[in-house]
């Protein structure tokens, strides 16, 4: 319940900040990283086999200072969209097999990943490049579970979604991933008392537990 306000209030607060912006300003989203959505769904100006690399629509991108700004605000909305993400997997995740390091990458990793999109995506040559530095790194670490890698997906897709100024899109995803989580774990979806835990017990599901006890008797 706790983590269903702290859900509410972030995006409720965001919505509002939207809102408000494009009050103020029509065209807000020519002078902040948010997107045009329908311009992502509906890119038809290029060809199938084009190759080139992807517009992003910023008409404040006009100086060195514009540029900055633009970057600056991509990285934090990265960051702060991953915020109620970490919320999620604080309090979904089972204690013994919480992963500090997990909750640190999925906050730091959308800075890498919104910087790299920016440098390569128009430079096909750039992201062969990246392709190849990736494919030389050997990374050793194992996640404790599939699940873990889905915060980690996440955290990808909100860095390539602000890298390329959808901000908007980003918070979407954001707001669906963290939402369907709290639903599975507040049904108890799947819970076997014989399956394999991902999530620690819901405060409804623990609640349900001590009725069944209590219904079985101590002679049980």
């Amino acid at each position: 319940m706790r983590l269903f306000l702290r859900l509410n209030l972030f995006y409720g607060i965001l919505a509002l900040l939207i809102w408000g912006g494009y009050q103020l300003v029509p065209d807000l989203h020519r002078y902040v990283p948010l997107g045009v959505v329908e311009q992502l769904i509906g890119n038809s100006d290029s060809g199938a086999n084009d190759l080139g690399g992807i517009v992003i629509h910023a008409s404040s991108v006009t100086d060195e200072v514009g540029g900055l700004l633009w970057l600056v605000m991509a990285i934090v909305g990265a960051v702060a969209l991953m915020v109620p993400v970490s919320w999620t997997y604080l309090a979904i995740r089972s204690e013994s097999k919480m992963d500090q390091s997990l909750l640190e990458t999925i906050l730091i990793l959308p800075i890498a990943v919104t910087g790299i999109v920016l440098i390569v995506h128009n430079s096909l040559a750039l992201a062969f490049s990246l392709a190849g530095v990736v494919a030389g790194v050997r990374y050793r670490y194992a996640l404790k579970s599939t699940a873990d890698s889905l915060f980690i997906f996440m955290a990808v897709g909100v860095g390539l979604a602000c890298g390329v100024g959808m901000l908007l899109v980003a918070a979407v995803m954001t707001a669906i991933f963290n939402y369907t989580f709290l639903i599975l774990w507040e049904l108890n979806y799947g819970g076997r008392d014989d399956a394999k835990h991902y999530m620690r017990h819901s405060p409804r599901a623990k609640e349900r537990q001590k009725a069944q006890q209590k219904d079985t008797g101590i002679f049980d």
